[in-house]
């Protein structure tokens, strides 16, 4: 297992496979980009090729993202290649859910263990607002697609949006305990790819809603990483309260490193100054061990995000 210079382990990749996104979230630097970022995207060779480089390293669990990563023609190859990786103990996604309903079954028997869904609102009409397209139902129907294919435990990623969504925590906490997933209720980030006209207008302080969880809480678990709490509450609902503004502890405990969709490594989720091409090199013919070289230096750019800014 490798550590940064801070004695934090590195032992989870999330990788972006692509920038493309069937959604234009408001709040999203994306913005619904399309076909454009295609060629600058990594194959699924090349993706199985730097995790197989970072699991050597103590790379344990992987996380695919996008944009939004269904859109890939390719998903179910590059979550079959990364599954069959020896020492990659866990492959998880996080999705819009529109294209799960059809995908499910499939991404379990390639390999792939759970499934994060973003879905910040169950009113049709703010969905769209939120997202410019009408596809709650499809969400809706992926979500019970992913419960039933048993890409468990499901967990929905709800932003809070100050003036859009917060009445609608309480809600989303029924829901989810109907649907029987795990809610994720999140802070708004003020981080490089944030606008900060958004961040001031939409971001909400969810202290007061995890005060009230802690005192509904029939019993409080603190999670290993990041010392997230899950409160479980009498109606059977777990929710997590995810405070990355607020708690330093997010970055204290952070295992992850992110390997951007033209294969840039990142050290950092709130820092855009010190990213490490690794996918040119490898196109350039270099082999695992230089390639493992590259990953140990980008691990060696870490550094503690809270205590950079505040300095």
């Amino acid at each position: 297992m490798i550590r940064d210079p801070y004695g934090r382990p590195v032992t989870n990749l999330r990788i972006s496979l692509t920038q493309r996104c069937n959604l234009n979230c408001f709040y999203c630097h994306r913005e619904g980009q399309t076909g454009t970022t295609r060629p600058t995207e990594m194959t699924a060779d090349e993706v199985a090729t730097i995790v197989r480089v970072a699991s050597k390293l103590g790379i344990r669990k992987i996380k695919l993202t996008g944009g939004e990563p269904l859109l890939r023609e390719d998903i179910i190859e590059v979550v079959h290649k990364i599954s069959q990786i020896e020492g990659i103990q866990e492959v998880s996604m996080t999705t819009n859910g529109i294209l799960l309903p059809s995908m499910a079954e499939k991404l379990t028997e390639a390999g792939l263990n759970r499934v994060n869904i973003s879905l910040d609102t169950l009113n049709p009409t703010k969905y769209e607002e939120i997202t410019g397209h009408p596809f709650l139902d499809r969400v809706l129907d992926g979500i019970r697609s992913a419960v039933d294919a048993g890409l468990n435990p499901v967990k929905l990623n709800m932003l809070l949006l100050r003036g859009v969504n917060e009445d609608e925590v309480w809600d989303m906490v029924d829901f989810a305990s109907k649907a029987g997933v795990i809610l994720q209720i999140i802070e708004l980030v003020s981080a490089p790819s944030v606008g900060n006209d958004v961040f001031t207008r939409y971001h909400v302080d969810p202290k007061p809603i995890e005060e009230k969880l802690r005192r509904m809480a029939v019993r409080v678990v603190v999670r290993r990483m990041h010392h997230r709490r899950k409160y479980f509450l009498p109606n059977g609902a777990e929710v997590e309260v995810v405070r990355p503004m607020h708690n330093t502890e997010f970055c204290a405990n952070c295992t992850r490193i992110r390997l951007t969709s033209d294969g840039k490594l990142k050290p950092c989720l709130l820092r855009n100054d010190n990213l490490v091409d690794i996918l040119t090199p490898l196109r350039r013919g270099a082999d695992e061990e230089q390639l493992k070289q590259i990953f140990i230096k980008a691990i060696m750019l870490r550094k503690p995000y809270f205590t950079t800014r505040q300095r």
